[in-house]
């Protein structure tokens, strides 16, 4: 990412919430209403940080286990978004108020649960900026896995033979039809035996 921002293609800011809160012990959380373990990141910090980049006029993220289920289609749409904020949640979470009002995008990047929103920020991040013009070459974009719906197949590079194992005899033809072939047959396989889910709309 350091070289596309020197590139000027994608520029970045981080905010820090204690600077907006409102006593002198910079105090960002509380207790949640009703009881419960945890705490709970208070409206008040987060409202003054996102009013002062504002959020209500550019789509804003919030990465939450409860959100919605975040995939390569979703990456491609966000990577169309001129700006994006980034919510960072911490502990129990954030208040609803301002999910309610600043929050277009709630999304989930797995079914576990991460300490804090950062690593979550970052991994979709990542997987947006990198769509970007410029940033890779498109050619290397078509063959990911998930771009055909299904995994990507097996890579290999020099040596030929590494451990006693070789590289699949097809790869050192030169035959491209047969190799798309080897390559469309390998991806198939290994999503039906790591993700079976993704060939269900092919059947």
């Amino acid at each position: 990412m350091a070289k596309t921002v020197e590139k000027g293609i994608v520029e970045y800011s981080v905010i820090n919430i204690r600077d907006f809160a409102l006593d002198r012990h910079k105090t960002c959380d509380d207790y949640p209403y009703g009881g419960g373990a945890g705490m709970i990141l208070k409206p008040e910090p987060l409202a003054g940080a996102l009013d002062s980049v504002n959020a209500r006029e550019i789509r804003t993220v919030y990465p939450s286990p409860s959100g919605k289920v975040f995939n390569q289609s979703y990456a491609k749409e966000l990577s169309g978004e001129k700006e994006l904020i980034f919510i960072c949640g911490r502990y129990e979470g954030i208040d609803q108020r301002i999910i309610d009002i600043y929050v277009n995008d709630e999304i989930c990047i797995g079914d576990y649960v991460l300490s804090s929103g950062e690593i979550a920020a970052l991994a979709i991040i990542d997987s947006v900026y990198r769509l970007l013009d410029g940033v890779i070459n498109s050619s290397s974009l078509e063959e990911e896995s998930f771009e055909g719906g299904i995994l990507e197949y097996p890579q290999y590079t020099r040596p030929e033979v590494f451990n006693s194992l070789r590289v699949p005899e097809v790869l050192l033809t030169g035959h491209h039809e047969n190799i798309r072939k080897w390559r469309l047959g390998k991806s198939l396989e290994k999503t039906s035996n790591y993700r079976p889910d993704l060939l269900k709309p092919y059947e």
